[in-house]
């Protein structure tokens, strides 16, 4: 057979092969991920909220535009994920969009997403020492039917450069977006109770919070007043609820509401509690002598913790990792000027437990903050958060003053000290805390052992609580106006009571660990013309020899 006869014979064989597999495809479908880490391979939480979905489900992404190389890489990790669910469930239908295509827009259009809270990014692009900047929108929005929810897709990390916090942000990508679809795909199941009664924290202190819960949760407030009067009827009521905050509580509790809150949590509901163990307040500081005393805080809960296994301390944390405090140092003019002061008392606390709760959280700040002792009972404890190394206690009643920003404290004052937590997670079958004892009030459904339950107690009533503008509208929970830092309180928040509410192990995709190759521009900037001729001049050079080669042996094989 000569040689043009089987060279079409190998044409045809191919065509007929690539028809064949394209027309298998429409029938088996298979996707490899042949990552190190296997990044984009879904997990079965992911996989099992994605197959639920019944209607098209739109996901919008911003990352569309000129921006630097640090989020293209987002963008295209973004992409990569989002074709993962899509191939899952067709009714996962996505599109990237330029916000700021229309230049003459522009502005109207930053103002229309700011107004979204869908705050932009101003992102300085180096290249070979020419700067230039560029506005950013590193979120998406997921929409289905009436159902609408904002995805971030750029973590905050105070300190970290653009391409730690992509990432950081990377790696928790899968989280977002299947959180996202779960909230739009389906409906609220999940109750979540405000406590009242005790002196918490009005509604207008933790109203972002509230305004991010009720997108997942149905949430509502509840008062323990009506314990006094009918307290069966008042369990009976709460046990409705999957889920009680207890935020910042000033007031003694009653016995009777202690046996309504103890039988709540034997009956299997959750208890987020963020308790102040000591009395003291910033506002408090704000006298002409610039100091107050600060003492132990009463709440009558220290028989109930004791009898879950922990017991908060009626001291102060001061800790040389801590949060700034902003000081009127002077005026200029009718300005007020302020400047900036290390505040022992509000630990920065990094997260370092390996756990869902806090897997790649960034700081958070914490105000007066008591260390919690862990005690002995068959009761599972996670330390989730506790102050640094460099940290010591305060004994109350103690003179707190502002005057301590003067201080320069020396590392051997914190030796063999620090490490006091602050969070604990508390998991398995609670004891009644009036197992053996007379009851406050008759309970005819009265149970000393629980099923498997779980709590979270934090030592620090002001994790919830969010700052105001200058019009009285609550900011985003982490965010203090006076520095202008954004610390991680709302996450870890919002982490705590997705953890104790989630029954579908979504919070698990947080401990997902990718490892994401970014290159070295002050590598490449010291090496620019290697570079080149690696990257660019190798490759051709290569491909001519290679097409050289080819030529001279075809013109010998057909030459004879």
């Amino acid at each position: 057979m000569s040689a043009p006869k089987n060279n079409l014979k190998n044409i045809a064989i191919t065509l007929v092969l690539v028809v064949v597999l394209n027309f298998a495809g429409h029938f088996a479908y298979k996707r490899f991920d042949l990552t190190a880490d296997k990044r984009y391979t879904l997990s079965e939480t992911s996989l099992n909220i994605v197959s639920e979905v019944q209607e098209p489900l739109y996901i919008d992404v911003f990352l569309e535009g000129e921006f630097p190389g640090e989020f293209k890489k987002l963008q295209t990790e973004t992409q990569q994920l989002l074709e993962e669910f899509k191939a899952e469930n067709p009714n996962i239908i996505f599109q990237f969009v330029n916000p700021l295509e229309d230049e003459e827009q522009r502005d109207a259009t930053i103002q229309s997403f700011l107004e979204r809270g869908l705050t932009p990014v101003n992102v300085t692009v180096n290249d070979k020492g020419q700067q230039t900047q560029e506005v950013v929108f590193p979120w998406a929005v997921a929409t289905c039917g009436d159902r609408v929810v904002k995805v971030p897709l750029l973590k905050n990390m105070m300190g970290a450069s653009t391409a730690e916090k992509v990432v950081s942000s990377v790696q928790h990508l899968e989280y977002a977006f299947a959180n996202a679809i779960n909230t739009v795909a389906k409906a609220k199941q999940k109750k979540v109770v405000i406590l009242n009664g005790n002196g918490e924290l009005e509604d207008r202190y933790i109203a972002n919070f509230i305004t991010t819960v009720r997108d997942n949760y149905y949430i509502g407030p509840f008062t323990l007043d009506s314990v006094a009067k009918s307290p069966n009827e008042t369990l009976k009521y709460l046990n409705k609820y999957d889920l009680a905050v207890i935020a910042k509580p000033t007031e003694a509790f009653s016995d009777e509401e202690k046996q309504v809150l103890d039988q709540f949590i034997i009956n299997g509901g959750k208890t987020l509690w963020l308790v102040d163990q000591v009395n003291m307040e910033m506002d408090s500081l704000y006298n002409e002598t610039g100091s107050n005393l600060a003492f132990p805080r009463d709440l009558g809960l220290n028989d109930m913790f004791f009898k879950y296994g922990i017991r908060i301390r009626p001291d102060l944390i001061f800790d040389l990792q801590n949060t700034p405090i902003a000081l009127a140092t002077g005026e200029q003019g009718s300005a007020t000027q302020y400047t900036q002061y290390p505040w022992f008392y509000s630990p920065l606390i990094y997260p370092t437990a390996n756990h869902p709760i806090v897997s790649n959280l960034d700081g958070i700040k914490f105000d007066f903050a008591s260390p919690i002792e862990i005690l002995g009972n068959d009761i599972k404890k996670t330390v989730l958060l506790q102050s640094s190394q460099v940290s010591r206690l305060v004994g109350t009643p103690a003179q707190v003053s502002l005057e301590v920003v003067s201080l320069r404290p020396e590392q051997k004052e914190f030796a063999g000290k620090g490490n006091y937590p602050v969070a604990v997670l508390l998991e398995g079958q609670f004891h009644s805390m009036y197992e053996n004892r007379v009851l406050p009030f008759k309970d005819a459904t009265f149970k000393n052992l629980g099923k498997a339950n779980k709590m979270i107690v934090v030592s620090d009533g002001d994790i919830i609580k969010n700052q105001f503008d200058k019009n009285g509208v609550p900011l985003e929970l982490g965010y203090d106006k006076w520095t202008n830092n954004l610390y991680a309180n709302k996450e870890f928040m919002m982490n705590c009571v997705n953890y104790l509410l989630d029954d579908n192990g979504l919070i698990n995709i947080r401990s997902k660990e990718v490892d994401l190759p970014m290159l070295d521009k002050q590598k490449v900037y010291d090496n620019y013309t290697n570079s080149q001729v690696v990257t660019v001049a190798v490759p051709i050079v290569i491909l001519l020899l290679f097409g050289v080669a080819f030529t001279l042996l075809r013109k010998r094989k057909y030459s004879k």
